[in-house]
């Protein structure tokens, strides 16, 4: 790997946008100043990426062996990127069981689904530990039906589940969830304790705080613009200020991986998931019933996302709105969402008691959909040195704390469960080439927005489901699991 495989982009620059979660944490948590590298440094594991991934890696990395010297370079603030604009949902991947069955052995599958949940409670537990107030909420999951197409979609992977006796999930009287989703607009409901909601922005500078803590040496407005590692040699990581030598590397940036790096342009497609979130009304969310801090989603496929706040305030999300051509970083993932008429929209319709609530802020940011919807890990092509893991595909909260067990324990050198995990094989099926891609992609969406259009006017045909398998089938794009 050499300098000329690197791809760095012009619109990789820090914006002066912030999503509303990110500029609330640092008006909160009031982090230390940027250190910036400088000059010639050294260490033994160089993490790029200063989200998620890249912290728990560290953390754990220090965790197991104190004496590692671990250093992590961010291009601009830590959690500028996914990890403080995300809508702080705390989900799993039991919903997704059927597919991990498809793709791995029925044993690893479980694993899976089982490791995933553990994971909540685990995030919950280490923030206890070393006083991350986070506004961790482990008040469960409940995926709703808005309209009577989508009635029945996790029925398939609850008896699946029920049947290995790992199901978490169970069917609420629709009374019961009208009352947890705070909507009248609810038909039926799943619901699982499994789950919950974070401030996604506080979570990632207490990460940080405590990567500090360990040991972990944070350097910030740290671009990487080269990446040299030589066989058998330390690798080399340049930025605009510094130079960091380093005995191994871990690549976290997930969404810009694609356009950094050749070998991984086809296997992620760039697509904005879109939030807002209104000023504080405690009182009106009393009423509705929405004190707590569980994640509720819709069944499109697109889903609507929502979860309320500590001080009385609702975010509401959809994804699958802006697909970047060529995997770029478009201007508009660091703008106010250019879909706020929409997303005010859902809100009026799900929760006409907030339709005049103040909006505080909308955002949107860049989401690294894989083919298959999970996350991949592996060593970058001709390194032995060099580490990755990306693909969350919008559900990273807490599966990266399972991305920060695989990279942890391959930088080690480890046997474990996850070092064999399938998920450490590199990707699992690539998208086409462009054009082809965002043509796909166009394509998909509209179809899928025409059809989730039919379905709340209850006009759906019966075949238009399997038109629009075929459909994205073509465009690459994974089952929804």
């Amino acid at each position: 790997m050499n300098a000329a495989d690197l791809r760095t982009q012009p619109s990789d620059a820090p914006s002066a946008f912030r999503p509303w979660w990110f500029a609330d944490a640092y008006r909160r948590a009031a982090p230390p100043p940027p250190q910036v590298l400088q000059g010639e440094q050294s260490c033994d594991v160089a993490i790029v990426g200063g989200g998620y991934t890249g912290l728990w890696t560290a953390i754990m990395l220090k965790q197991a062996q104190p004496q590692l010297r671990v250093a992590l370079i961010e291009q601009d603030r830590i959690g500028a990127g996914a990890s403080g604009r995300n809508g702080g949902c705390l989900l799993t991947w039991s919903a997704k069981y059927l597919t991990l069955r498809r793709l791995f052995v029925e044993s690893e599958a479980l694993r899976l689904v089982r490791a995933s949940e553990d994971a909540v409670y685990a995030i919950r537990d280490f923030c206890r530990r070393y006083a991350i107030d986070a506004e961790v909420r482990v008040d469960g999951a409940l995926y709703t039906a808005t309209n009577l197409s989508q009635r029945g979609s996790m029925q398939g992977v609850m008896a699946a589940l029920a049947a290995k006796e790992a199901s978490s999930w169970r069917t609420l009287p629709i009374e019961q969830v009208q009352a947890l989703a705070g909507s009248t607009a609810m038909l039926e409901g799943v619901y699982s304790p499994a789950a919950g909601s974070v401030h996604p922005g506080l979570l990632v500078l207490g990460l940080a705080r405590v990567a500090r803590e360990l040991g972990v040496t944070i350097y910030e407005h740290s671009p990487m613009t080269a990446l040299d590692s030589p066989r058998g040699q330390p690798a080399q990581l340049s930025t605009p200020t510094g130079q960091l030598q380093a005995r191994q590397v871990v690549l976290a940036t997930n969404a810009w991986m694609g356009r950094q790096f050749r070998e991984f342009a086809g296997t992620i497609a760039v697509v904005s998931s879109d939030m807002l979130i209104t000023e504080p009304v405690p009182a009106t969310l009393a009423e509705l019933g929405l004190q707590h801090g569980a994640a509720v989603c819709d069944s499109r496929i697109f889903v609507h996302y929502w979860r309320s706040t500590p001080d009385g305030r609702l975010m509401l999300g959809k994804g699958g709105n802006t697909f970047a051509f060529g995997g770029r970083m478009l201007a508009e993932f660091d703008q106010p969402s250019r879909y706020l008429p929409q997303l005010q929209q859902s809100l009026r319709r799900f929760f006409p008691a907030l339709a005049s609530v103040p909006i505080a802020a909308s955002w949107n940011g860049a989401s690294d959909r894989s083919v298959t919807g999970f996350p991949f890990f592996g060593r970058l092509s001709g390194t032995d040195n060099v580490f990755y893991g990306f693909g969350y595909s919008g559900n990273g909260v807490g599966p990266s704390y399972l991305g920060g067990q695989i990279l942890s324990s391959l930088v080690l050198g480890l046997d474990n469960a996850w070092t064999r995990s399938g998920l450490t094989h590199g990707p699992r099926g690539y998208f086409p080439p462009e054009p082809f891609r965002w043509v796909g992609s166009q394509l998909v969406r509209n179809a899928i927005r025409r059809k989730e259009a039919m379905e709340d006017r209850e006009e759906a045909p019966w075949w238009l489901d399997c038109q629009l398998a075929k459909l994205a089938q073509a465009a690459g794009k994974a089952d929804k699991g």
